[in-house]
C-alpha cells in the first residue's frame, strides 16, 4: 500500500508544481533592530561613500559589517529583509520560501540549460536564508591551496560562529545514518565538529535549538551603525567607470533603481583605498560585470553593451556540485531533520541526509521540504495541463495520502569539486532577469565515478544493521532507485536502465544542492586579493570566485570570506593612512 501511495504521490507532485506555492506575506518585514536598514525608495538621487558593496548576501553582509568600522559603507540589496518572514526563519517551514514564485519572493527560480531546476537568493542574507542550514568549514588543504592566511581564516570563522552556528540535536533517524556510515567504512567517528575531517561527523547548523534560522543578515549586528547604510529593493543596473586621464578603467560609481523604478547614483568618495565590491553571487556577479561592460567582446556587442574591457573569462568556469538522492520509506516514525550528519569519503563524495514527515516541510504545510515539488525539483507538467482544476485535484489527492507514504527520508550524495565546468551568458540587459547558465553535469568522467561510489556507499548505509529500523525488508536498493527515479526530479529524459546502471541513475536523477559557483574565478577574472583584472578600484568577493566548492557545504566559508577580506581591506587602509 505504501509503495502504491508513493507512486501516486510522484504523479501528484508534478501536478502541484507551478500551480501552487506558499506565498510569503507582502507586508513590510521588520528590519531587526538595525537603524541603518531602509527601503531604497528613501535614498537620495546622489550619494557618496568610501565603499559600495553590491549584494547583501552570504558574503556581502559580513564584509560590509566589517568595513563599517573604519569607513563609510553603502550595502545595496535587491531583495527584502528576512526578519518577520517565518518561511525563512522557521525550520518547520523549510521549502516554503523556495516554492514561492511571486515577484517579492526571497528566492528567484532559474533552470539551467542542462534541465536542472535551481534557485538564486533575493533577500538580505542571501542563500543563508534559503538553504538547509548545514554549517561546516573548508578543509585545511583548501585554505592552503587558495593561499589564505590560516590564522585569520580561523579567526574569521570564529567571528561568524559566535552569532550564527549551533550544535544540532540528533534524533534517531540521523543517528541511524551516522552509525550506518561508520558501519559502511566511512571512518573514523569525528563526533560533533565544524572542521572538515575525513570520516563521519555531526556538523553545525544555522538553526538554533528552537528551530529558528540565523543568517548572514544577523552578522550586521557587528556593524558600526554610524558607518553603514543598507538599502533594500535596490537593484544595481551598472557599475560606472572613468577612463579619461587614466591608464585603465577605474570603477567610481553605480546606478541602481528602487522598487518604483526611480534611478539613483552612488559614487566613491575621493580616496586611494576606496572601492566598489561586487558580492552578488555566482550568477549575479558575472552578470553585473557583463552588464557593466566587462566580459567577452562579441557577446557584449550582441547585447549592445558598451565595452569597457574585453574579458573573455567572465562567466566561464561555472560549476554546480551535482546531487543525487535516494528516498527510503520508513516503517517507523522519523524526526524532522535537515542536514546534520555527513560522511566525508576518501573518494570525493559527501553523504548527507534529511528526514521527516513532509520531508522536513512541516506536518501542517505539506511543502515536502528540500525535495518539494513546489521548490521545483519535480517540474515537468506541461503548461497546458497546469489548470486550476488540476491544482485542486492534486491538492485533494495529496491530502488523502496515507501518512505512511510520506514517512521516511532521503540519503544523498554530493561530489567534491566538481571537475565539470560550464559557462554563463546574458539573456537580456535587465539585471533582474536570469542569465543563461550551463553546468555540464558529469561531463568529466571523474565526477561520474564519484557519484557511483557515493551511491554504492548509500546502498551500504541502507543495508546496514544500524539503519534496519528505518527501511522495509522487502524493498531492495534497486526498488528504492526506481521509486526515487519515478518522480520527475528534473527536466531530463528517463532511461529504462536507471536502476540497473548507477551511471545512468546519476545522469537521470541529478539535482542541485544550490552549491553552484564560478564565473569570476581567481586567476581568470580576479587576482588573489579579489581585485578585478584589468581595471582599478573594483573587487569581487563571493562564491563566484571559487574554482571548487569549499568543504561539504560552502556557506560557512562564504561568510568567513566576507569577514576575512573585510579585515584585510581595512588593514590595507590603515597601513596606507599611517604611511
Amino acid at each position: 500500500m505504501v509503495l502504491a501511495s508513493w507512486r501516486f504521490l510522484a504523479a501528484a507532485f508534478a501536478a502541484v508544481l507551478f500551480l501552487h506555492g506558499s506565498r510569503a506575506s507582502d507586508e513590510a518585514y521588520p528590519t531587526q533592530s538595525y537603524s541603518f536598514v531602509r527601503n531604497a525608495i528613501s535614498a537620495p538621487p546622489l550619494s557618496y561613500y568610501d565603499y559600495i558593496v553590491i549584494g547583501g548576501g552570504t558574503a556581502g553582509c559580513p564584509l560590509a559589517a566589517t568595513l563599517s568600522h573604519n569607513a563609510s559603507v553603502l550595502l545595496l540589496e535587491r531583495g527584502s529583509s528576512p526578519y518577520g518572514n517565518r518561511n525563512i526563519t522557521d525550520l518547520d517551514a523549510f521549502g516554503a520560501a523556495l516554492s514561492d514564485l511571486s515577484p517579492s519572493s526571497p528566492s528567484q527560480r532559474f533552470i539551467s540549460e542542462d534541465g536542472v531546476i535551481n534557485a538564486r537568493a533575493r533577500v538580505l542574507g542571501g542563500g543563508s536564508c534559503l538553504n538547509a542550514g548545514f554549517y561546516s568549514r573548508a578543509a585545511p588543504q583548501y585554505v592552503r591551496d587558495v593561499g589564505w592566511d590560516g590564522k585569520l581564516v580561523n579567526e574569521s570563522y570564529a567571528w561568524v560562529e559566535r552569532l550564527v552556528a549551533f550544535e544540532p540535536k540528533i534524533g534517531q533517524w540521523q543517528t541511524a545514518v551516522r552509525d550506518g556510515l561508520l558501519e559502511s567504512g566511512v571512518v573514523p567517528d569525528n563526533g560533533f565538529t565544524y572542521d572538515h575531517i575525513p570520516g563521519t561527523k555531526v556538523g553545525g547548523t544555522i538553526f538554533d535549538e528552537s528551530g529558528h534560522r540565523h543568517t548572514a543578515a544577523d552578522l550586521l549586528e557587528y556593524a558600526d551603525p554610524k558607518g553603514i547604510a543598507v538599502l533594500l529593493h535596490a537593484s544595481v543596473h551598472k557599475i560606472l567607470f572613468k577612463r579619461k586621464g587614466t591608464s585603465r578603467p577605474v570603477a567610481h560609481g553605480v546606478v541602481f533603481r528602487d522598487s518604483t523604478g526611480a534611478k539613483h547614483r552612488a559614487y566613491l568618495r575621493r580616496g586611494p583605498r576606496n572601492e566598489i565590491i561586487v558580492s552578488s553571487g555566482a550568477l549575479g556577479s558575472p552578470q553585473l560585470l557583463m552588464l557593466s561592460g566587462l566580459g567577452p567582446k562579441a557577446h557584449l556587442q550582441a547585447h549592445n553593451i558598451s565595452l569597457v574591457l574585453d574579458q573573455p573569462m567572465v562567466g566561464q568556469g561555472m560549476s554546480d556540485n551535482p546531487m543525487n538522492a535516494v528516498f527510503i520509506p520508513s516503517p517507523n516514525p522519523v524526526e524532522v531533520s535537515l542536514i546534520q550528519v555527513v560522511g566525508i569519503t576518501p573518494f570525493g563524495s559527501f553523504i548527507e541526509a534529511a528526514s521527516g514527515e513532509n520531508f522536513a516541510g512541516g506536518a501542517s504545510t505539506k511543502d515536502y521540504g528540500m525535495f518539494s515539488p513546489k521548490i521545483g525539483q519535480l517540474a515537468t507538467l506541461p503548461p497546458r495541463q497546469r489548470t486550476p482544476e488540476a491544482l485542486a485535484k492534486a491538492i485533494e489527492d495529496m491530502d488523502r495520502l496515507e501518512k505512511a507514504a510520506l514517512q521516511g527520508g532521503f540519503i544523498l550524495e554530493k561530489i567534491t569539486g566538481p571537475k565539470s565546468t560550464g559557462h554563463m551568458e546574458l539573456r537580456s540587459r535587465n539585471p533582474n532577469d536570469n542569465p543563461s547558465v550551463t553546468f555540464n553535469y558529469f561531463q568529466d568522467p571523474d565526477d561520474l565515478r564519484r557519484c557511483v561510489e557515493g551511491l554504492s556507499t548509500i546502498e551500504r548505509v541502507i543495508e546496514s544493521k544500524a539503519f534496519a529500523d528505518f527501511k522495509y525488508d522487502a524493498m531492495t536498493f534497486a526498488s528504492l532507485l526506481n521509486l526515487t527515479a519515478s518522480a520527475p526530479v528534473n527536466l531530463l529524459p528517463r532511461h529504462r536502465n536507471t536502476s540497473t546502471s548507477l551511471e545512468q541513475y546519476c545522469r537521470d536523477s541529478v539535482m542541485t544542492i544550490w552549491h553552484y559557483h564560478g564565473g569570476c574565478q581567481v586567476g581568470m577574472v580576479v587576482d588573489r586579493d579579489y581585485r578585478v583584472l584589468g581595471v582599478d578600484t573594483l573587487r569581487v568577493i563571493d562564491g563566484s570566485t571559487f574554482n571548487h566548492s569549499p568543504g561539504t557545504n560552502p556557506q560557512a566559508t562564504v561568510m568567513m570570506l566576507g569577514r576575512y577580506m573585510g579585515v584585510k581591506i581595512l588593514n590595507e587602509r590603515l597601513a596606507s593612512e599611517a604611511s
